[in-house]
């Protein structure tokens, strides 16, 4: 693995760089190999690794009793009936 030094980054760069990867939560140095890469076409497809955000809205709104009877009705479709399941012949 290279190492570069790159001269010449003036203040607005620097802010603006920062700015981007704390948003995108990663370093500096991931952001600027990310973005060669992809100006370079070198950058990885990412496959499988879709994020969905269509239930966001409901995280931390349930109530410990909403909780507790969603929990409830995840368990009760949890459970196995012996008889449907049994490895015994007849």
């Amino acid at each position: 693995m290279k190492n570069i030094t790159i001269r010449g980054i003036d203040d607005p760069l620097d802010q603006a760089l920062k700015a981007l990867a704390d948003r995108e939560a990663r370093s500096v140095n991931q952001l600027v190999l990310d973005v060669l890469r992809e100006r370079f076409g070198l950058a990885k497809v990412a496959r499988h690794s879709t994020r969905h955000h269509d239930l966001d809205g409901l995280f931390g709104t349930w109530s410990a009793e909403e909780y507790q009877g969603i929990q409830g009705a995840v368990e009760a479709q949890r459970r196995l009936d012996p008889e449907l399941w049994s490895c015994d012949a007849p």
